[in-house]
């Protein structure tokens, strides 16, 4: 988290994630705090699939532990009802819910039961792997913030691809959706833990020497990085045929 303040330099904010069990996410949100950083994505707490109160009490313990604005992550055994995001929605600290879960029925009760019961700029986010892929369905819902992981190897094609939804563009949004970003997820389901460890391989594709994976993900196959090349090399064909 130090470094990535200091990379930055105050000119983006900086977001850690606190996670683990309540007095380890307390720790980390507080040692982020001290390191600089801007705010909190708090992930799910490990292993165990907790019951909605206990849920709530965990990450209302995070969030009075530090001055820091917390976004909450469901995701993996962190799922949420609408009443208990209402409840995170009323918690001071917590300013937004960010959903890796893909249940569009259950956000759209979420996003209801929040503005009828407790309105306010209460934030959502997209968080699913390669957010673009489904983000128009988001959209619709109300939800227009997203996170894009492409942005770390390939930035041109996701901020061509932002620039689309956000000017209601969908002519390109579509020509990238089907070109680019729907064969980057199906290149993706090709192994476990792709959604991280390809993207570092993009990184590296793009010539920056950032390492490798840490255990327990591994590296992509060679054929799958020589399928990357090749698909990022498409995806700036496309923003050629654009301009």
């Amino acid at each position: 988290v130090g470094a990535a303040v200091a990379a930055a330099d105050g000119r983006v904010p900086v977001v850690a994630g606190a996670g683990y069990g309540t007095a380890l996410a307390v720790r980390y949100a507080r040692l982020a705090e001290a390191a600089g950083a801007d705010g909190l994505l708090a992930m799910p707490p490990y292993l165990v699939v907790a019951g909605q109160e206990g849920l709530l009490r965990h990450y209302r313990e995070v969030a009075a532990a530090t001055a820091l604005p917390v976004i909450v992550y469901q995701r993996d055994n962190a799922v949420f009802t609408p009443p208990t995001v209402v409840e995170l929605a009323r918690t001071e600290g917590v300013i937004g819910f960010k959903d890796g879960l893909g249940d569009l029925d259950l956000m759209q009760r979420i996003v209801s039961a929040v503005r009828t019961e407790a309105p306010g700029d209460f934030l959502y986010f997209n968080g699913l792997p390669t957010a673009e892929q489904t983000q128009l369905a988001y959209q619709a819902i109300g939800i227009d913030l997203y996170s894009s992981a492409v942005f770390c190897f390939a930035p041109e094609i996701a901020l061509a691809f932002h620039a689309a939804l956000r000017d209601g563009d969908r002519a390109t949004a579509e020509r990238l959706l089907d070109g680019f970003y729907r064969p980057f997820v199906e290149l993706r389901a090709q192994g476990r833990g792709y959604a991280v460890s390809l993207v570092k391989a993009g990184v590296r594709l793009r010539g920056l020497e950032v390492g490798e994976v840490r255990p327990p993900l591994h590296e992509p196959a060679e054929d799958h990085v020589k399928q990357l090349a090749q698909l990022i090399e498409r995806g700036y064909a496309l923003l050629e045929e654009d301009a």
